[in-house]
């Protein structure tokens, strides 16, 4: 099915745009060299994306002033040293007919920085600690001035447009929203007020590039947050901000500590912010941009169809798949490779000051390191043991570098552990990327065996150069006094997630982590009464913050109860006797235990190795039992290895 409007061009002041998709300016936190300046990296990133078809592109956290620098490796437009090796960057996009931009933004009290500022001293409810200094009148003259000089030089640099970061809780948002805005002079108090030093940028800017140079404003269509900017402010601001000159506005939600989160996880409704975008769109004559979840073609279609919006925005959806626009557009849908909105590579990973990457897509900041990567000489045949994430993975890169690859699975299925968390409610998205690698693995005709466990007859009839063992991992169960001379049922997470009947009303999960905390949802879901006794010091540590976030809210919702720091005495015939912080408690009248701590890698063909002489590469919890992003990442290196 093709798409009616995704691909029509759209008119942005005087830029006329090739489609309606739009790559969201990301903090991605690579690229730049020890003063903040782009390289390579950074510039073939935005390359990669810019061949893959998408109609705009930003730059994510070009800072203003080193004041307000959000995180430590982002780009910086506080001085005109940045132009060259912008002009650079610029010139290396020319070629793909997408247009181009900045996001120019000051984080204020949301910057990872030792000293912060803000419109008044009131520190970031979430994310961000450390005290924030109120600015002085004679600061925020110079701050407006900043963001106009920032958008000068990216109009000399050749960029197409600017967009002003006016969301998500940075300084703007600071001086839009009224929990933190309490200044009692003229960029306080009153809607006017708040919002004077918006529009004075906005004057700033223009005065400095010309009327030409087409401005883009993201604002929140509600902050989600106690006394935030909501809905109402949002529509009254935004005809105001086209009377200004606005060339688009970017409608988004959320700031740090919010109720629903700015980069939300698979918990949340695909499309969820679009309903702000299509009330502001009622009010304005200029494109409306929505976003939040917007991963599927049709469904970005259908929004424009419906009017409301007029530009899609897609952020990680590009970091899975660069491509993702001109797969669209050929109708290649089941090729397009899908974020799965774990928020662990991306957001996640940015939040702790590390490079931006992706947990489907391990190229995300390699780019310029793998742009002139060759197939291989030789031609290699590949046994790959395994039919999970690993072994798809490697499946599928290892046939388009031009190999022969087998893979033997001794289940009737494909998928792994996998398939089972993708059964957990709110995490049916799991199952996304293995329909990719299925369907990958289907158009590459590769030879792929199910009931059939490895063995030396199968090395003797395919006779490959090398064996790739992903057969996984399974829960270790635990030596604790009782644990097997209890009346109460035994069984692991991967039994429950099988579907096993599950007796009796009430629970005990072993386990705190990403697999515990899933299983004790499900359980909940089915009416248990169910608590989680965690041995570690946190919760699901291996998850990122904000998938975490919305999976404790639903542990709350189904009354879960959690203990960490559990220290296990014993466990009696009904139930477990323990410690919490030295106090001592007792569970009783309890069913059946699950097991979810551990996992042991399951080797069990690694005493093949032995009686042949062919190489044995252990990947993902084959090799240790991690993360999605490891098995992955994993998968792919030794393809390209060979």
């Amino acid at each position: 099915m093709l798409l009616s409007h995704l691909f029509n061009p759209v008119q942005i002041g005087n830029m006329i745009v090739k489609n309606r998709l739009l790559m969201s300016a990301m903090s991605i936190n690579f690229g730049v060299d020890e003063n903040c300046l782009v390289t390579d990296q950074l510039c073939e990133y935005f390359v990669e994306r810019a061949k893959g078809g998408v109609g705009m592109m930003l730059v994510g956290g070009g800072s203003v002033h080193p004041g307000g620098q959000e995180l430590p490796d982002l780009p910086q437009m506080y001085t005109d040293d940045c132009i060259p090796s912008l002009k650079k960057m610029v010139q290396k996009i020319k070629p793909y007919d997408t247009r181009f931009g900045v996001q120019l933004m000051h984080g204020g009290r949301q910057s990872y920085l030792p000293e912060k500022v803000a419109p008044s001293a009131i520190p970031a409810p979430a994310v961000v600690k450390g005290e924030v200094r109120a600015l002085e009148i004679y600061e925020i003259k110079s701050l407006i001035s900043c963001f106009g000089d920032a958008a000068r030089r990216c109009r000399d640099a050749g960029f197409d447009f600017i967009e002003i970061h006016g969301a998500h809780g940075y300084l703007i948002n600071q001086f839009l929203a009224p929990n933190s805005n309490i200044r009692t002079d003229e960029y306080g108090g009153s809607f006017e007020n708040r919002t004077r030093f918006l529009f004075e940028i906005i004057e700033d800017i223009q005065m400095k590039t010309g009327m030409d140079f087409p401005i883009g404003i993201r604002i929140n269509g509600n902050d989600y947050i106690e006394n935030g900017w909501d809905l109402q402010s949002a529509v009254r601001l935004a005809p105001l901000l086209e009377a200004a000159g606005a060339a688009y506005l970017h409608i988004s939600g959320g700031v740090y500590g919010s109720t629903e989160l700015t980069i939300p996880s698979m918990y949340t409704g695909q499309g969820c912010f679009v309903h702000l975008a299509a009330e502001v769109k009622k009010h304005v004559g200029i494109p409306v941009v929505t976003v939040g979840r917007i991963k599927d073609p049709n469904h970005a279609d259908d929004i424009l169809k419906q009017g409301k919006a007029d530009i899609i925005s897609l952020g990680r959806s590009l970091l899975a798949d660069p491509q993702y626009p001109n797969k669209a557009a050929q109708g290649r849908f089941s090729e397009i490779r899908p974020c799965i909105a774990c928020c662990l590579g991306c957001i996640h990973a940015v939040l702790a000051k590390e490079p931006g990457s992706c947990v489907v897509n391990p190229d995300v900041g390699r780019e310029y390191k793998i742009k002139d990567e060759k197939k291989p000489d030789t031609v290699q045949r590949v046994l790959i043991t395994g039919a999970g994430p690993a072994g798809l993975a490697a499946a599928r890169v290892f046939k388009l570098r031009g190999h022969e690859v087998v893979v033997c699975e001794k289940k009737p299925d494909s998928g792994g552990l996998l398939s089972l968390a993708a059964r957990a409610p709110g995490r049916n998205e799991l199952g996304d990327i293995l329909r990719f690698y299925q369907n990958e693995i289907q158009r590459l005709k590769i030879d792929i065996r199910f009931n059939a466990e490895l063995s030396l007859e199968l090395i003797r009839e395919v006779k490959p150069d090398m064996v790739v063992l992903a057969t996984g991992s399974m829960p270790e169960m635990p030596l604790i006094k009782g644990l097997f001379q209890n009346r109460m049922e035994l069984l692991t997470c991967v039994d429950v997630m099988e579907g096993k009947t599950v007796p009796g009303k009430k629970v005990i999960v072993l386990g705190g982590g990403m697999t515990g905390l899933i299983t004790a949802d499900y359980l909940a879901t089915q009416g248990k009464e169910v608590v989680v006794l965690n041995r570690k010091k946190s919760f699901a540590e291996e998850m990122s913050s904000n998938d975490r976030f919305y999976l404790r809210e639903r542990l709350k919702a189904g009354k879960v109860t959690l203990f960490k720091n559990v220290r296990i005495q014993s466990f009696s015939p009904d139930g477990v006797l323990f410690t919490v912080n030295d106090e001592e408690v007792e569970l009783q009248d309890y069913d059946m235990v699950v097991i979810s701590e551990k996992h042991d890698a399951i080797r069990d063909a690694r005493k093949l190795k032995k009686e042949v002489n062919i190489p044995f590469h252990f990947i993902g919890d084959a090799k240790n039992p991690r993360h999605l992003m490891y098995c992955i990442s994993e998968a792919e290196e030794i393809a390209r290895s060979v």
